[in-house]
């Protein structure tokens, strides 16, 4: 039997690529973020993690559910939408093609059409790659990564989060599952990205419920946060709809989770959007 050993919500704004940069202004301002992604990475290789699974809400998708099941995703990246903060990003990493297949044939039995695709030219989204680069840099991990569609519904995410789990439950590996993308999602328009938008929240609305959010979830109360997901996802701009995170609940037990989350780093806003990371603890 497979395990799942490690959950988390994960920020991957490119900034963080862009805080690499010798004498950038954003060093300190992202610095906190990457050694928590670092730190979950490290976490995951003490716990004998053999695949990430990756909701990645910055694959989007037109039609229907798709995951990336190739064995081998090796590539060279630059991002069509920030090519001045991603760029000529090299990634080489080992995939699991029988865990993707396993996870879109128990969404198929649930009624749901997922596609795991096999295709060399297919390669990752940086919902995925910036995750990866800190926590699994030398690839001691397989990499699944599973696209968020723009024309799909609340129960069909949480039906893909459940199908994941079963899957894991069934593959003999021991899974890492990311949400990986922002708490609200309403980003400065292009008049308004100077120096100061990269530190602050384009919505103080927003800035109010991300905050309240994280205090739901370190006092455990995941049914009040699941009971107003679907008007966070809709009034907060979430990103994708919030499916990586309505998938990562969904794969955790919706609410029959009650384990703890430990926040890694200090809420942080991006471009007009709300940042953190976060792990959800799950019981051995």
């Amino acid at each position: 039997m497979g395990q799942l050993v490690l959950a988390a919500k994960v920020t991957h704004v490119p900034s963080l690529m862009l805080s690499e940069k010798p004498g950038s202004h954003l060093r300190s301002a992202r610095e906190a973020a990457v050694d928590s992604l670092r730190e979950l990475g490290r976490r995951a290789r003490s716990r004998g993690v053999t695949t990430f699974v990756v909701f990645d809400t910055h694959w989007l998708s037109n039609f229907g559910y798709h995951i990336n099941a190739n064995a081998r995703h090796r590539a060279s990246f630059t991002s069509h939408e920030a090519p001045h903060m991603i760029q000529d990003l090299s990634y080489d990493l080992p995939g699991d093609t029988r865990l993707a297949e396993a996870i879109a044939a128990e969404a198929g039995v649930a009624g749901l059409d997922v596609n795991a695709h096999q295709v060399p030219s297919l390669g990752l989204e940086y919902g995925t790659i910036v995750p990866m680069h800190y926590m699994n840099p030398d690839g001691f991990a397989r990499v699944v990564s599973v696209a968020s569609p723009l024309f799909t519904s609340f129960e069909e995410s949480r039906t893909l989060g459940e199908a994941t789990r079963r899957a894991v439950d069934k593959s003999g590996e021991r899974v890492a599952i990311l949400a990986s993308g922002s708490l609200s999602h309403r980003l400065w328009p292009n008049k308004k990205l100077g120096p100061e938008a990269w530190t602050s929240v384009a919505s103080e609305f927003n800035r109010q419920v991300d905050l309240r959010v994280l205090e739901l979830w370190q006092s455990r109360r995941y049914r009040e946060f699941l009971d107003m997901l679907p008007d966070y996802a809709t009034k907060c701009n979430g990103e994708g709809g919030m499916a990586d995170t309505i998938m990562l609940f969904a794969a955790l037990g919706w609410y029959e989770y009650h384990d703890r989350a430990e926040q890694l780093c200090e809420y942080f806003p991006s471009s007009g959007s709300g940042q953190v990371n976060v792990e959800f603890h799950v019981a051995a």
